[in-house]
């Protein structure tokens, strides 16, 4: 194993994907079955994310499938990829973060990006509009003064007050500079644009500003790595989640996740094709062998301190069978050892 790969944290994110011919309940309970596999694998974290009204996504309340994985999970840290900040008043979110921290002491992990739901009906149910993600610097700044007490209206968010949660910014546009401002993690995607996101990085450190969150930069990178006994079964593994991109890209809607088996047969209009053919390039695809050469030049390529990876796929079973060997190439052992302070410890 690489020295670079050795020294590199990994961790999960996963959006709970809903796949056809199973329910949403399913998808709930397929997470947190795999919170606990990557525990025992020796992941570092396990996030979950915030999709509303979206048919292939059942995590729709962050904070409470953050509960239900921590509850199921003992060593491994917890959070959100992301709470969508805009969304949300911040001092709702102060003590949602309060009451988990308070529950799971020293495991949890508060991931905020700033989307504003998929569709104009979804931001109009959320009584949110695209203009409300302008302001998530600001959002984010009062967010933080919940948990110093500081907030100038006087008011003070219980439990969350005093509490030392690590929050993250999900890096998308401008995120890169919020981050930096704000002396704050970064979680940084994906890499299919691998220019993009290295433009990104450059910026963040360049920079910086030291905080009492994190007194240096701490670079995370996530996206799609998928690992098997062979390349084509590696493929195999990012057809489905590459088809429902490109339905959604072409139709507006995100679809439960089809077996692998079924995309290949199903017709595509040319526009179908090129995004699904986009949509199936660019990740962390191979063998263990394949996999650990393209890991060594991503994490040298960006300085990465952290990839958190980012997998859907309809077959549950070689989702998990992936997840593994990636362990085996990162040397990931037992649990890691939890030790307070912040994410870059």
């Amino acid at each position: 194993m690489s020295a670079v790969i050795a020294e590199t944290r990994f961790s999960v994110l996963d959006r709970s994907r809903t796949r056809e011919g199973h329910e949403g309940h399913e998808a709930l309970r397929d997470t947190v079955r795999l919170a606990q596999e990557a525990e025992a694998l020796g992941y570092h974290r396990f996030w979950v994310s915030e999709h509303h009204g979206v048919p292939g996504v059942a995590g729709s309340a962050p904070t409470v499938l953050a509960a239900a994985v921590a509850a199921a999970t003992r060593t491994i840290r917890v959070g959100t990829g992301g709470v969508m900040l805009p969304n949300h008043q911040p001092l709702v979110v102060a003590e949602q973060f309060g009451v988990l921290e308070s529950l799971f002491p020293r495991r949890i992990d508060m991931g905020l990006g700033r989307s504003v739901g998929f569709t104009d009906g979804v931001r109009k149910a959320l009584g949110r509009d695209k203009g409300d993600a302008e302001d998530f610097a600001g959002r984010i700044d009062e967010l933080l003064e919940w948990f110093r007490g500081t907030s100038p209206t006087g008011v003070h968010a219980r439990p969350a007050e005093g509490m030392s949660v690590p929050p993250f910014v999900l890096a998308m546009g401008e995120g890169a500079t919020i981050a930096a401002r704000a002396g704050l993690p970064m979680v940084i995607g994906d890499l299919r644009n691998r220019e993009r996101m290295l433009r990104g990085i450059e910026h963040y450190r360049a920079a910086f500003r030291p905080s009492a969150w994190a007194r240096e930069p701490y670079v995370v990178v996530s996206g799609t790595i998928a690992v098997a006994a062979t390349p084509e079964d590696a493929r195999r593994i990012l057809l489905p989640e590459a088809w429902s991109m490109a339905y959604a890209r072409t139709h507006g809607t995100f679809p439960p996740l089809p077996p692998a088996e079924r995309v290949r047969s199903l017709p595509m209009s040319a526009r179908e094709r090129g995004f699904y053919e986009a949509g199936l390039a660019g990740h962390i695809a191979g063998t263990e062998e394949q996999a650990a050469q393209e890991l060594e030049h991503l994490l040298k390529e960006t300085g990465a301190q952290e990839v958190l990876v980012t997998t859907s796929t309809y077959d549950r079973t070689a989702l998990v069978d992936s997840y593994r060997r990636l362990a085996r190439i990162a040397g990931l052992g037992a649990a890691q050892e939890l030790v307070p302070g912040s994410p870059a410890v």
